[in-house]
């Protein structure tokens, strides 16, 4: 059910038959009336910059913790730059790039603190009490954990953002699994598979940079890469003399831009080898259609294991692992134990959720920067409560 019947003069009049749209959409969980005829997907996405968990992104480590530079990425640019490539291939594809940047926006809004080790630490310390994975708790933030409308909990987002946020796919993400009302085991929609790409576009580049920068990987370590080097290659005759330091922007902005040229490539060609042309027939043949051709895959493939090898596994980032391991153990169990700790709107929501659950929102929801300090006044006895 569109937001408002205004809105169909406002859509972009040359989306693609698959394309989603919003004036098609299923609808929101809870009837509202509106102030303007913005299209459905617009609105999910400012609802998503206006929420609490969007802005805490600020200070939610990528790879980096917060103190150790002003420079490195983290939730929030990264969102940014998933958002900026995936409106890149929605583009091409003439799909809905309000639907794609809302759910580029919304990937990462129920990330713990601390990265993926915050992720690891809350799945182990729930266990038995339904454990914790980041694709489930963006969710669980955007219909329910933020408190803004007058007459129900979340952000009431559109069922194709709510889908695409539950089906989100990467590396580091898998489908949660049968979601009731979801249409489980059926391939989201084609703006919701640009993401799962966006994502790990945007972080592999990213982290290229961040890497470089903070010295844990060098120039003569990423010459091995097969992918990196032709590219740094072509810029060296593109402009010979150039400084290193302009030659890294410019070789990551052109490996962004290999990239996306591939997938929307590689995604046309299955689209059509598929006789996709309405979002009936993606759901029908049930099959992922965004995806690299098999050459840049494997080179793709050869890039991120460099990472994991080089940057993600480097002693310092271990060290940081550890010590995040340590601060959010301290904290849940500390929570548990004691539950009175927590401000009383927390503990109310004990009674219906659980003690357990409440502590892992409550731990999800924190920055780096907040983590650190709630240890400080929690353990250090000079430090003021």
């Amino acid at each position: 059910m569109a937001d408002t019947l205004g809105e169909l003069s406002l859509e972009r009049p040359d989306l693609a038959g698959y394309a989603a749209k919003s004036a098609d959409s299923v609808g929101r969980r809870h009837e509202e009336s509106f102030r303007d005829n913005r299209p459905a997907f617009e609105r999910d996405r400012d609802r998503i910059i206006h929420c609490a968990a969007f802005r805490r992104l600020e200070y939610k480590t990528q790879v980096f913790v917060n103190h150790e530079g002003d420079y490195y990425r983290t939730r929030l640019t990264h969102s940014l730059e998933v958002a900026q490539i995936g409106r890149a291939v929605a583009r091409r594809l003439k799909v809905n790039e309000e639907l794609t940047e809302a759910l580029a926006l919304a990937h990462d809004l129920g990330h713990t603190p601390f990265g993926h080790t915050g992720e690891e630490v809350l799945n182990r310390l729930m266990e038995g009490f339904g454990g914790f994975e980041h694709n489930l708790q963006s969710f669980r933030v955007v219909d329910e954990l933020e408190e803004r409308y007058p007459v129900f909990n979340g952000l009431n987002l559109s069922w194709e953002v709510r889908e695409g946020i539950i089906k989100h796919s990467s590396p580091y993400d898998r489908p949660v699994g049968v979601i009731d009302g979801f249409l489980p085991g059926v391939v989201p929609t084609i703006e919701a598979q640009i993401i799962n790409y966006a994502d790990e576009i945007a972080y592999n580049n990213h982290d290229i940079d961040d890497g470089l920068k903070s010295g844990y990987i060098t120039l003569e370590q990423l010459d091995r890469v097969d992918l990196w080097r032709e590219v740094w290659e072509g810029i060296d005759r593109a402009y010979p003399g150039i400084d290193p330091e302009r030659k890294k922007f410019q070789t990551t902005s052109a490996l962004i831009g290999i990239f996306i040229k591939d997938l929307t490539a590689t995604t046309l060609e299955n689209l059509c080898l598929h006789g996709i042309t309405t979002l009936a027939d993606l759901r029908r043949v049930n099959r992922p259609m965004v995806g690299f051709s098999q050459a840049i895959a494997e080179k793709n493939r050869k890039l991120k294991s460099f990472l994991f090898e080089n940057l993600y596994r480097h002693y310092k980032v271990e060290r940081m692992r550890v010590k995040a391991e340590r601060y959010l153990s301290h904290l849940f169990e500390t929570y548990v134990k004691h539950p009175t700790l927590l401000p009383r709107k927390y503990q109310k929501k004990m009674e219906i959720q659980g003690r357990e659950r409440v502590v892992c929102d409550y731990i999800a929801g924190m920055t780096d920067r907040y983590a650190l300090d709630e240890f400080k006044r929690l353990f250090e006895p000079y430090e003021r409560v």
